[in-house]
């Protein structure tokens, strides 16, 4: 399974690794369904971070020539 402390971008990795070895169709029954709890673990995991990043993200704003930030919606 994913590492701890792994970056999105990691995440997006081994996901992506795990479904082509799904896909090719080389794995036994059980090592498909181990493939695929792994590969629903990381996309649970990426959209966890895709959810914290988009809670923090804040969009910089021009008003009466000043700079706001406000959060995102």
């Amino acid at each position: 399974m994913e590492e701890k402390g792994m970056n999105f971008e990691e995440n997006v990795e081994k996901l992506e690794k795990t479904v082509q070895e799904l896909e090719s169709g080389n794995l036994n029954l059980e090592d498909s369904i181990k493939k695929f709890e792994e590969g629903m673990e990381l996309a649970k995991r990426c959209n966890e971070m895709l959810e914290e990043a988009e809670k923090s993200i804040t969009v910089l704003i021009k008003k009466d020539d000043k700079i706001i930030e406000e959060n995102f919606e």
